[in-house]
């Protein structure tokens, strides 16, 4: 036996169990993490895309129901003279090109143009299609094809980032999609939810403010005041109120902006308060149906109404006040729920309770019920 093997073999009968051990654990942690470095962010990225692969894959079912849905609804209750299959497939894809916001002089009233003549587009396309000539049911089909709109573009997003990561091996963009597939999936699926809302014509959450400001307008005499929308006067402790709300019961949102804008610059009132109802998505672990307060524009949207709303009153010093029923983005769009149904009464108490601590006997005050008043009559 040579020298060598010789010291070796002393060597190693000359450690002991614990020694034994601790060896076999720092070899056993060093071929991990040389694992965990070569191969780990490869096996990261095969969960990342079967996780994502499975919601896109949800996200297909539900782009396709959706559609089908549409295409349904047209046939059988628009009475489409055509198979509208194509029609409705082409207008999938249709896009809305935002104005250019390199130079901010006038660009709200540019994107109101472009949006108005997005709106008018969608409604002449679905008045060809259908040959039922019903109100409710051509705004019906409008939130019908948008609604398939939104979950076809959904899914081509998601589609996109899901084949670029692959092609890529980009760890980075996939793991951010995973990360957001769940709310994705979460919005999706209220979407294609309010499908089914829609088709039945009842009333949905985000129609609180319309539910509570018609109250005020029973027996009133009502009239147009701008596209889709409607205006009575009414009176309360010696304040005339001017309401305004969308004209249901199509699914329409209306122009309030323009309406309010009417009423004060061409009506020449002068409100000593706008009060505006609209619902509110509620944060987490927040009770469906409770009641906030605050001043400011209440109104979503991409701006437009909300910038000329705040433009009246702050041009003319009307202060802005905001009455909101919390609820989330699934209770907004579908069938309006017991506990946001019964705000209505709770809303019309802090209205008054608004009006009188904020104005006196003679004032004008404007009231608008801002939201999608499907099945909201007035």
């Amino acid at each position: 036996m040579s020298l060598i093997s010789s010291i070796g073999l002393q060597g190693l009968t000359g450690l002991s169990s614990g020694d034994t051990v601790t060896i076999i654990y720092i070899i056993f942690f060093m071929g991990l993490f040389v694992f965990q470095f070569a191969f780990g962010t490869r096996i990261q990225v095969y969960f990342a895309l079967n996780d994502i692969g499975r919601g896109l894959s949800k996200l297909k079912v539900m782009k396709e129901k959706s559609r089908k849905e549409a295409i349904d609804y047209l046939v059988n209750v628009g009475k489409a003279a055509n198979d509208p299959s194509q029609r409705v497939d082409q207008f999938l894809d249709y896009v809305t090109i935002m104005p250019v916001g390199i130079d901010p002089q006038g660009l709200v009233n540019k994107i109101d143009h472009v949006v108005t003549t997005n709106n008018d587009r969608v409604r002449a396309e679905v008045g060809a299609l259908v040959t039922q000539n019903n109100p409710v049911t051509v705004s019906i089909s409008e939130n019908l094809l948008e609604v398939a709109t939104a979950l076809n573009m959904i899914h081509k997003v998601v589609r996109h980032y899901y084949i670029l990561g692959k092609k890529t091996n980009s760890y980075f963009t996939l793991i951010q999609l995973q990360m957001l597939m769940p709310m994705i999936i979460q919005e999706s699926d209220a979407l294609l939810n309010a499908v089914d809302s829609f088709k039945v014509g009842q009333p949905v959450g985000d129609g609180i403010g319309p539910v509570s400001v018609s109250k005020f307008m029973v027996g009133k005499e009502k009239r147009a005041i701008a596209k889709d929308t409607v205006m009575a006067i009414s009176e309360y402790k010696g304040r005339k109120l001017y309401i305004v709300k969308a004209d249901g019961p199509m699914a329409y949102v209306g122009q309030p902006g323009v309406a309010i804008k009417k009423i004060v610059e061409e009506m020449g009132v002068k409100p000593s308060a706008i009060v505006m109802i609209d619902a509110a998505l509620k944060l987490e672990g927040e009770k469906t149906g409770e009641i906030a307060e605050g001043v400011g524009a209440a109104i979503g949207g991409i701006g437009v109404e909300k910038f000329q709303i705040e433009e009246v009153a702050t041009t003319h010093k009307v202060p802005l006040y905001a009455i909101l029923v919390k609820q989330s983005i699934l209770e907004a769009i579908t069938v309006m729920r017991k506990e946001i149904a019964e705000a209505s009464e709770r809303v019309v108490q802090t209205l008054q309770r608004v009006i009188e601590e904020k104005t006196k006997e003679g004032d004008d005050v404007v009231v608008a019920g801002i939201g999608n008043t499907l099945g909201v009559a007035q």
